[in-house]
């Protein structure tokens, strides 16, 4: 049996399941911190199977914009939320009990050192993961294609 065209897969990591259920039982009102952390869910179509994906992130904010680090932990590939956004650009975002699309793009050599700094100062284990990664961990600029609310 195949699942429905508009249904979304949540993260097949427990752990990551487990917080998305949270926030999803408590339309945010648990879910939208992590150990502390912020945290949003991010919904992508995956690039082969056309299906949609959702996954747990930390994230940080800019200019009424949202800021996420593709940094897999600092594993050598890309997580895959990543590699479908940069495929599909539209996608849907939960922030605490608000639900909207927004579109998705990869920061600019230029625009990342600013905005590198914002991420590493708020979640600092994002230096670590660059230092020890061989490639370069993207950092992700989410805009709202209509305000949040």
């Amino acid at each position: 049996m195949t699942a429905p065209e508009n249904e979304i897969l949540d993260s097949p990591t427990p752990w990551v399941a487990d917080h998305i259920r949270t926030y999803l039982e408590t339309d945010g009102a648990q879910g939208h911190l992590y150990q502390g952390w912020p945290t949003l869910l991010l919904t992508t179509r995956g690039r082969r199977t056309g299906k949609l994906r959702r996954t747990a992130l930390i994230y940080g904010r800019d200019q009424g914009r949202y800021l996420l680090v593709a940094s897999n932990a600092g594993a050598e590939r890309h997580p895959a939320w990543y590699l479908n956004l940069t495929d599909t650009p539209t996608v849907s975002l939960q922030v605490g009990p608000d639900h909207f699309t927004a579109t998705a793009r990869t920061a600019t050599a230029e625009e990342k050192p600013r905005l590198w700094q914002i991420m590493t100062e708020l979640f600092p284990h994002y230096a670590k993961y660059q230092e020890e990664s061989v490639r370069e961990l993207p950092l992700v600029i989410l805009t709202p294609q209509a305000p949040p609310g």
